[in-house]
């Protein structure tokens, strides 16, 4: 059966433990793959298409597939011209019989979806602008290496709620079992449905997902605290206005003050200094984004390997 990894709820809770675990795992021993036959030994190849820039989601996968004995494929979607010079559909079929797995960096959730739905092999979603969640399995498997385990842990999120980051983390939060809090302004908050959706998951695991408008009560006795960009790409026009509005939710040391004593803090990065985060924070001793970044690679490499497996079997 052919699975795909397009939202972060499409893993069940076990399924995500199963994931991190192997990640864990993965991190340990990165390069056994290559001395024993594995999901992508072959090499099998893994079709990269972004049409968003990046760093971190580009070289991880692409590091991650190597180690996995695969081949990178990197497919320019400038020059393919994605639902331009032809349709979604009919470039998924053409990679589906290229490639073991498309992995796609995009815009809209409902280009990943009929990828997904006509491209025949698995579909990773790199980032859309509703959910970002590989970065979520990094941020988790980040988490339990300083944390421990997750279910009970309370997490704040900081900034603007209604970007993927805020999305991804109500899912795959609830799905953890974690205690998600999400604290934006007024008009930047996450839907309902996504509320909703991570309410009902949290339901069955013990966690919870609510809304906290005030920064300083979502952050107070936080485990781990998290922002993001106030300026997601395609709102660059917005950034001098998103400033003043934003501005009470910038964290900063009398922020974090208000969190538990030994908080993490995570940012996906890049992150823009003295706006969502002071600099004094980022590069202070309780933050993990670096870790953080370099967990992209492992967690990419377990859900590819999960998602292969899965479909071989």
């Amino acid at each position: 059966m052919t699975r795909h990894f397009l939202r972060d709820d499409d893993l069940t809770p076990a399924e995500q433990a199963r994931v991190l675990d192997l990640a864990a795992d993965l991190k340990a021993a990165p390069y056994d793959a290559l001395h024993h036959p594995g999901p992508l030994s072959g090499p099998r190849t893994v079709a990269m298409i972004f049409d968003k820039p990046t760093l971190r989601t580009q070289a991880s996968f692409a590091a991650g597939v190597a180690e996995l004995g695969g081949h990178p494929m990197l497919v320019d979607g400038t020059l393919a011209g994605i639902g331009v010079r032809e349709s979604v559909e009919d470039v998924a079929r053409v990679l589906g019989r290229q490639a073991s797995v498309i992995v796609w960096r995009t815009f809209e959730q409902a280009r990943l979806e009929a990828m997904a739905a006509h491209a025949g092999v698995p579909v990773v979603n790199a980032l859309t602008d509703d959910f970002h969640p590989c970065q979520l399995l990094a941020d988790l498997l980040t988490v339990r290496e300083h944390k421990g385990d997750l279910p009970g842990l309370t997490v704040a999120f900081v900034g603007d709620g209604a970007c993927n980051m805020g999305n991804s983390w109500l899912l795959a939060g609830a799905t953890a079992g974690m205690h998600v809090r999400v604290s934006s302004p007024d008009g930047y908050a996450p839907g309902p449905d996504m509320v909703e959706a991570a309410s009902a998951i949290a339901a069955t695991t013990g966690g919870s997902a609510v809304l906290e408008p005030d920064p300083c009560t979502a952050v107070a006795g936080a485990d781990v605290v998290v922002t993001d960009t106030w300026v997601s790409m395609g709102k660059e026009a917005e950034a001098d206005a998103r400033s003043d509005v934003f501005d009470a939710y910038r964290v900063t040391e009398q922020l974090l003050g208000k969190a538990s004593a030994d908080a993490i803090v995570l940012h996906c990065l890049p992150a823009y200094r003295g706006r969502e985060i002071d600099a004094a924070v980022l590069d202070g001793p309780q933050s993990v984004v670096w870790d953080e970044a370099e967990n992209r690679r492992h967690a990419q490499k377990a859900v590819l390997t999960w998602l292969l497996e899965a479909r071989d079997e």
